[in-house]
């Protein structure tokens, strides 16, 4: 038998109006699952024919938490097999934030980033990155706590699936589905100038963060490949436009490295490239992976002095910390564990048959 997916909002009309029932069934529904996150049988229970309704397009492989601090890896597996990533943050002020992934993999290739070591295996459909948010919501619900900001900062480039994308975006604020606030949504991107400029006038409150990590054209390129199709120039035009069309600042990711990135001529270089610019430096402790032996994070020292100077220059600064550094908090790691272990798994039971 086929089914409607809970997002198709003409199909379940057509469904609803075929079994002639209540016109407020598919409200009461979705309300139940999609703002209140309650079990699945419990929302369903308020449709005729639960049956004919789908829900998910993932299934949740596994569930790791930090022994540390409220993070929350979670690893789906799609139809197909492949394995995804989200993080459920859950910051001590009570805020609770979910990181999002827009792809299998990703065909950028930063130098630092254990998803760019995978590859790019395909774009995820909107339903996909839509069920991570759904059952992020019904797993928090059951602690009795409620998702407040969407970050797609997990697995992949959003930019490089832009249509599905925005078909996401514009299901996670919707009235009748998620209906959250744009404001409490950021997407995260390398910097693809044309796509970034998109997403901002159809979405001009959505908050935008250009993953910079340098101003120097070569160690940019160095750790970000795909940074020689777009060059800083273009880069800091595509800001400048940004803050004519919207009042919110942009946020600035930068990654701290070890002999880098780090030092004080680094920031005051920083510093000079961002004049004049509304935006909000992020400086991110790096989470080591394996595959990228070369670098390695800065220490507490220099983060703090490399901060205090941005903020002595008047830049809105936050210093993060790293959360879920025993789950393997870096994008990509559990995944590429599991898909070796599984590799490994099928070669033994080879192995043993021949």
């Amino acid at each position: 038998m086929s089914t409607v997916s809970i997002y198709d909002s003409p199909g379940l009309d057509q469904l609803r109006r075929s079994l002639k029932a209540d016109p407020l069934c598919v409200r009461r529904m979705r309300n139940g699952l999609l703002k209140q996150g309650l079990p699945d049988e419990t929302a369903l229970a308020a449709f005729p024919a639960p049956d004919q309704v789908s829900l998910h397009t993932l299934e949740l492989f596994q569930r790791h938490d930090s022994t540390l601090d409220g993070a929350t890896k979670l690893l789906f597996r799609t139809a197909d097999a492949l394995l995804i990533e989200s993080v459920i943050l859950r910051i001590a002020s009570g805020r609770t934030t979910l990181c999002i992934s827009s792809q299998v993999g990703c065909a950028v290739a930063c130098e630092f980033c254990a998803t760019g070591k995978m590859g790019l295996r395909r774009n995820l459909s909107s339903g996909e990155m839509l069920d991570q948010v759904l059952q992020s919501i019904q797993l928090l619900a059951g602690e009795g706590r409620r998702l407040r900001n969407i970050v797609f900062m997990g697995m992949g480039e959003p930019l490089h699936n832009e249509e599905q994308l925005c078909a996401t975006l514009d299901a996670l604020t919707l009235p009748e589905l998620f209906h959250f606030a744009s404001t409490r949504i950021l997407v995260s991107t390398v910097g693809v100038p044309d796509a970034m400029l998109r997403l901002a006038g159809r979405y001009p409150t959505m908050r935008v963060a250009l993953s910079l990590h340098s101003v120097d054209e070569n160690v940019r390129q160095r750790l970000i490949p795909l940074a020689w199709k777009y060059p800083l120039e273009q880069l800091r035009c595509t800001l400048e436009e940004l803050n004519r069309r919207s009042n919110a600042a942009v946020m600035i990711e930068y990654l701290l490295l070890a002999g880098v990135n780090d030092s004080l001529t680094n920031a005051r270089q920083l510093i000079e490239w961002l004049s004049g610019l509304n935006v909000h430096v992020n400086l991110i402790p790096y989470n080591s992976i394996e595959e990228a032996a070369g670098l390695a994070g800065s220490d507490e020292p220099a983060r703090t002095l490399f901060a205090a100077t941005l903020k002595a220059a008047g830049l809105k600064t936050t210093l993060r910390y790293s959360l879920g550094s025993d789950i393997a908090a870096a994008c990509g790691q559990l995944v590429r564990h599991e898909n070796r272990r599984h590799h490994q798994a099928r070669r033994s039971t080879s192995t043993e048959v021949c």
